[in-house]
């Protein structure tokens, strides 16, 4: 794996201050981010899960201004997201929905109350050095049997310090390969689904401004079922 200069992913405990910082300003310059098609379909057809195993409540990690939020609302699916970022959080609930401040790494909630578990584009600010552990918390609070939808945009392995980050200060990512990614999630439970597609252009591309060769990455991991008694 490479990483850039001075380590970028041994920033912990300034780390998720940094990235608050980063998008607390840009959800004031920019509080829309447009969706691909493709990431719209898997939410529509995540919601179509839900509603077909009978689970009528999601978690979101990284809940942003509330664009996918307020879809979970509409279709009829008991909605509670966190962030990071106050700023996003003030939007999202301005538009009705249950958000708080609250890292992924300690969810204040109690253990197995979630359904299902929805983050797209979160998990990617996470170094390996902890992805297992907040893995491990997504389980926890999820019920078991549960489907995690996890979205993320891949990469060869590498840690870096977005370089085209106007907003300061930039944001770290962990760009993870197909197979890196499979290792990790397949540790927690079972891994359902994995498609990927390309970028997209303009606005819809990823980090990196186009200058990065990647593509998006959606899962769905099944938690453990319950242990027998």
């Amino acid at each position: 794996m490479t990483a850039a200069s001075g380590d970028p992913g041994a920033q912990h405990p300034g780390r998720e201050d940094r990235l608050a910082a980063f998008y607390n300003q840009r959800a004031v310059l920019h509080p829309e981010h447009p969706l691909t098609p493709q990431r719209v379909q898997q939410r529509e057809r995540f919601i179509a899960r839900l509603k077909a195993e009978g689970r009528h409540a999601v978690l979101e990690i990284g809940s942003g201004p509330g664009i996918d939020g307020l879809k979970f609302v509409q279709a009829g699916i008991h909605y509670t997201g966190v962030d990071i970022s106050e700023e996003q959080v003030r939007i999202a609930t301005a538009k009705g929905l249950n958000v708080s401040v609250a890292s992924t790494r300690n969810l204040p909630f109690a253990d197995g109350v979630f359904p299902a578990v929805w983050t797209m584009s979160t998990l990617l600010h996470i170094p390996n050095t902890d992805i297992d552990d907040v893995v491990r918390e997504l389980v926890r609070v999820a019920a078991p049997g549960a489907p995690i939808a996890v979205g993320l945009w891949s990469g060869d392995d590498e840690e870096v310090i977005n370089p085209e980050d106007e907003i300061q200060p930039p944001r770290f990512f962990s760009r993870r390969s197909d197979a890196a990614l499979r290792r990790i999630f397949g540790r927690h439970g079972e891994i359902e689904e994995f498609v990927t597609w390309p970028e997209g252009t303009g606005a819809e591309s990823g980090p990196g401004a186009g200058h990065w060769t990647q593509h998006y990455q959606f899962l769905i991991l099944r938690t453990p079922p319950p242990q027998p008694k």
